[in-house]
């Protein structure tokens, strides 16, 4: 029966992508695209915690020799693999090195870390490539 279930919940997200947007004469802003992919992507690691202890919500114990710990760690490392791959999917561009880092710091730290990479890139702009600082324009007034 669980089998099924993760089945069908696998399903069900593979299709959620493939959805289409009413068309309202706007475009969905991008950062709302990432927040879904960081919530499905997210959602679906956390499914593959739980799968890691046969579905099992009271204690850990399974037969595959990994602890809590070390399940948290493969299932955060696949998310933070796997975001950036569906987030260039759904965008359908190049994702810039914030929104990687959005991504990844989701996974890492649900909620709080995609926040905190947007802080941090909002504080320091230059981290960015191809960042230009504005700048002063150096040279003569001229008078006439």
């Amino acid at each position: 029966m669980n089998r099924k279930f993760a089945i069908f919940a696998a399903l069900i997200a593979a299709f959620a992508f493939t959805c289409q947007v009413a068309d309202a004469h706007e475009r969905m802003h991008e950062g709302k695209k990432l927040k879904a992919v960081a919530i499905g992507v997210g959602a679906a690691s956390t499914a593959g915690y739980f799968a890691i202890n046969k579905w099992k919500w009271d204690g850990w114990n399974n037969s595959s020799g990994m602890t809590s710990l070390g399940a948290w760690g493969v299932t955060a490392m696949g998310c933070a693999a796997i975001s950036p791959m569906v987030a260039t999917v759904v965008l359908n561009r190049p994702l810039k090195f914030q929104e990687a880092h959005y991504l990844i710091a989701s996974c890492v730290l649900p909620v709080v870390g995609g926040w905190l990479v947007n802080q941090a890139y909002a504080a320091h702009p230059e981290w960015e490539p191809g960042y230009k600082p504005h700048g002063k324009k150096h040279g003569k007034k001229k008078t006439m």
